[in-house]
């Protein structure tokens, strides 16, 4: 596996070694040893799983406190941007984002240490992505700001009019409306 850092402290793109011949093709998707080799040491305990077409955009999600959540991301079908934005109180990078695009084809992953807001769009017809938790999913810790936040200013590479989101990212405060009251997370 190869590890690539990014802009963002802790935020790592994952590029499996991918074995192809003429049946098809072959890649360790997660060792842990190879993660702990490169100083991420985490213990997944969660495994989640969605489908969406195109124009979707899920995010920018997070869980806060005790039920903060460090992810492994990745599409398993089809092609995602996938976005973490620097969600640290105290961190020089706060409110930085990048986007990376993740694909079937491509198979990288990206990383997310807790802290970090994270979301999707879906570049192609239908996506299907995958990941892993290291804390279980608690409904009173999930937290949200908007998709389109304007001082974030995320590119969702999908244009406004076909951009599909639900109700409750549709109605999520911006990054400037809760700036003071950001819990710390570890």
């Amino acid at each position: 596996m190869n590890f690539i850092k990014t802009d963002l402290p802790g935020v790592i793109i994952v590029e499996p070694k991918v074995f192809k011949d003429d049946r098809g093709y072959f890649f360790e998707s997660y060792n842990k040893s190879e993660f702990i080799l490169h100083g991420m040491e985490y213990n997944f305990v969660q495994d989640n799983q969605s489908s969406s077409s195109y124009g979707v955009v899920r995010g920018l999600h997070c869980q806060l406190g005790n039920h903060a959540q460090a992810k492994l991301v990745r599409c398993l079908y089809g092609t995602v941007l996938d976005v973490a934005v620097d969600f640290r109180k105290n961190s020089p990078t706060f409110g930085k984002h990048i986007a990376v695009e993740l694909s079937g084809e491509n198979k990288k992953q990206l990383f997310i240490p807790r802290g970090f807001l994270h979301g999707f769009s879906v570049l192609s017809p239908t996506a299907v992505f995958a990941y892993k938790c290291d804390n279980f999913y608690c409904k009173e810790s999930e937290f949200g700001i908007r998709y389109d936040d304007p001082d974030i200013n995320i590119d969702w590479r999908v244009p406004a009019d076909k951009i599909i989101v639900s109700e409750k990212d549709r109605i999520a405060k911006t990054l400037r409306d809760i700036q003071y009251k950001i819990p710390k997370t570890r």
